[in-house]
C-alpha cells in the first residue's frame, strides 16, 4: 500500500490504505457516506433516526443498508439467547455512557426490553410501540467498514485496507496483525494472518468507567459482562466479524460457528486465551 487517507468519524479514527491515491471525488463521497451513516444510527446526535425513535417511537423507515445490519443482530440475538441485542442503548445511558459522556450511573439501571416486545422490523421499517433506544455499537462500525470497502472496490481499487480503529476489511496480500493485550496495550497476546477478509476486536477496557462498568452489556441482565476481557473474530465481512466479536462474550463459539463461518480468539477475565483450532496465527499466552 502506498497511499493513506485518515479522518475522524463516528467518534473514532479511520485509516484507508490503497495502492493508488484516493481521488478527490471518491474521498468526498466516502466522507459523505460516513456522515450519512452517522445521521441514521448515532444515538449521540439529536437529528438521527435512532434518536427520533428514542424520543417518539412509532414507525421509521431505515435505508436499505439496514437489512444486513438488523439481520445479523437478529441471528445473534437468537444465538446468544437474547444476551446480544441492539436495544441496550437506554441501559448504557443509565449506566453513564450517554451523549454527554457523563459517566455517572443513574440510581436505577434501565432494563433491556425483549426484541419481540419492543419493536418490529419488516426489512424496511422499524416500528416501536413506545420510545426505544437502539445502539448498534456492537456491529455498526464493521458495517460501515464494509460499506466504504464496497465503494473503494466499485471505484476500481483492487487492493486496500479499511481500518476503523481495529475493525479491518482487507483486500490483497495477507497481513500479519497483532492482537493487543487488554491488560497492556503496548503488548500483544498473539498475531493472526489476515488475507482478503475482515478482522474485528472487542475489549472491556476500551470504553470503561466507574467500578467495573464498560460498554459490553449482557441484555439478559442489563449489566456489563464479566467472564471475558477481550475477543477477536475473523470473517468474510467486517459486519460479521464485528458482531461476532461481541457475541463471543456471551455464547459458546461452537454454537456461533454453526451459523457463521469465522475463526476467533478470546481471553478470559483471568487472562486465559482460547482460540479456534483452524486459526491462522499464533498466541504468545
Amino acid at each position: 500500500m502506498t497511499s493513506t487517507l485518515r479522518f475522524d468519524a463516528i467518534g473514532t479514527g479511520w485509516q484507508i490504505d490503497t495502492e493508488e491515491p484516493v481521488a478527490g471525488e471518491l474521498e468526498r463521497a466516502l466522507l459523505a457516506r460516513t456522515e450519512a451513516y452517522d445521521a441514521v444510527y448515532s444515538r449521540f446526535r439529536d437529528d438521527s433516526l435512532v434518536s427520533r425513535l428514542a424520543r417518539e417511537g412509532g414507525r421509521v423507515r431505515f435505508p436499505s443498508d439496514a437489512v444486513d445490519l438488523f439481520d445479523v443482530y437478529r441471528r445473534l440475538y437468537e444465538a446468544t439467547d437474547g444476551a446480544m441485542s441492539p436495544l441496550v442503548g437506554r441501559t448504557l445511558e443509565s449506566l453513564g455512557y450517554d451523549r454527554h459522556y457523563s459517566l455517572r450511573p443513574e440510581a436505577r439501571v434501565a432494563d433491556v426490553p425483549a426484541w419481540e416486545d419492543a419493536f418490529a422490523w419488516d426489512g424496511e421499517h422499524v416500528e416501536a410501540a413506545r420510545p426505544i433506544t437502539i445502539d448498534v455499537g456492537a456491529a455498526g462500525k464493521g458495517h460501515l467498514v464494509d460499506i466504504l470497502s464496497t465503494m473503494l472496490q466499485d471505484a476500481g481499487h483492487e487492493r486496500f485496507t479499511v481500518d476503523g480503529s481495529g475493525d479491518i476489511r482487507h483486500r490483497g496480500e495477507p497481513l500479519r496483525v497483532a492482537l493487543e493485550d487488554p491488560r497492556d496495550p503496548s503488548k500483544a497476546i498473539g498475531v493472526v494472518r489476515l488475507g482478503t477478509g475482515a478482522l474485528a476486536s472487542s475489549a472491556t477496557n476500551r470504553r470503561a468507567w466507574g467500578d467495573g462498568l464498560h460498554h459490553v452489556i449482557d441484555a439478559t441482565t442489563g449489566l456489563p459482562t464479566t467472564r471475558y476481557s477481550a475477543t477477536w473474530a475473523l470473517a468474510e465481512t467486517a459486519l460479521e466479524a464485528d458482531a461476532l466479536a461481541t457475541a463471543l462474550f456471551f455464547a459458546d463459539p461452537a454454537r456461533l460457528r454453526s451459523n457463521f463461518d469465522f475463526t476467533y480468539v478470546r481471553m478470559t477475565a483471568t487472562a486465559r486465551a482460547e482460540r479456534s483450532p483452524d486459526l491462522e496465527g499464533e498466541l504468545f499466552t
